[in-house]
């Protein structure tokens, strides 16, 4: 009895000691996994991060061209535009045409081509006359001077001058604007037979119509100096 008593302390002895050895063996199998776990995880995660490569997609930049100095500026010289000169009339109207000596050259032809531009000369801009277009010109000045329209009325012959037999003539000096109107503010008598036949070339002068003066290809006013003669048919 005594010696199974001491045999069951021995077993409870051992069964306690194998239980220590076994907690403590697992305790270190645990320890050494989580351990192994832990450097399992940051072994993946280094082998992660060295695996990872960045490309680098931004468009590299075209090395810019360096700044070539500007081309010299090649200066040409400017042809002045050829012109053309308008003589004026002067402000008071002779009641005669000047004398004029057509053995002297007065002007240059190439100064009145009316090519160009207004109020220059043949040799350029800038030295002719400037040119005032209300200022009437003589018919020498001109280059297509003032002609009666095709249809315009004439002056009629007075009935009591035509009975009695009596001729005479008129010679009056208007101004015919651009329109081919006559301005009657301008008229004047420089000769005249008789008053019957002034007071008929007076009424008909506002209904005639003329073909304007030209100079440069434009119209202008033009001094005119027109004689009216009355004879009768015989």
């Amino acid at each position: 009895m005594f010696n199974n008593l001491l045999e069951t302390r021995k077993k409870k002895e051992r069964s306690l000691g194998g239980s220590i050895a076994s907690i403590v063996l697992h305790a270190v199998i645990v320890s050494g996994a989580v351990y192994a776990t832990l450097n399992a995880g940051q072994s993946d995660d280094r082998a992660k991060v060295e695996d990872v490569k960045f490309v680098d997609n931004t468009p590299k930049e075209e090395p810019k061209p360096k700044d070539e100095p500007p081309p010299e500026k090649v200066v040409t010289a400017i042809t002045p535009p050829k012109g053309f000169q308008v003589l004026t009339a002067p402000v008071e109207i002779p009641d005669v045409i000047p004398d004029v000596d057509l053995t002297k050259k007065a002007t240059d032809e190439s100064d009145f081509t009316g090519k160009g531009v207004a109020g220059g000369t043949g040799k350029g801009v800038g030295n002719g006359p400037p040119i005032d277009s209300n200022q009437p010109f003589f018919e020498f000045q001109v280059e297509k001077p003032v002609v009666p329209a095709p249809g315009s009325p004439t002056p009629r012959y007075p009935e009591i001058l035509r009975s009695a037999g009596v001729e005479g003539e008129v010679l009056a000096q208007f101004v015919v604007d651009t329109s081919g109107r006559v301005e009657m503010s301008s008229f004047k008598v420089l000769k005249s037979t008789h008053d019957m036949f002034t007071s008929s070339v007076r009424n008909a002068l506002p209904n005639m119509r003329f073909i304007p003066a030209e100079v440069g290809g434009r119209h202008v006013k033009q001094l005119v100096q027109q004689p009216y003669v009355f004879n009768i048919s015989k």
